[in-house]
């Protein structure tokens, strides 16, 4: 469990808007899951040709949620469990951020 106090709060971009993310992970690697992420839903768009933000949005989880998956079957074949609880947390807190854009 990690204590709460140690968390801040850090601004990412992603598709264009500001979100605040409260985490107690670095403020580079917090930037480099926004860059991945919006990259991701960039290629998403592009694939599809889908312009409605929330279906880029769900399709975008759909493939990040398979990796997830993927990276998860393969932990459990000996990976870091740890490692992928600090993915998960820091997906949680994301999802949890984009609900109040700033």
């Amino acid at each position: 469990m990690h204590d709460d106090t140690a968390k801040r709060a850090v601004s990412v971009r992603i598709r264009g808007q500001e979100f605040r993310i409260r985490s107690d992970a670095d403020e580079a690697s917090l930037q480099r899951v926004a860059r991945y992420l919006d990259e991701t839903m960039t290629r998403v768009e592009e694939r599809t040709g889908t312009v409605d933000s929330l279906g880029v949005a769900m399709l975008t989880a759909l493939n990040l949620a398979r990796e997830v998956v993927d990276l998860r079957d393969g932990f459990e074949d000996g990976g870091d469990p740890e490692r992928l609880r600090q993915l998960i947390e820091l997906a949680e807190s994301a999802l949890a951020g984009s609900a109040a854009p700033s």
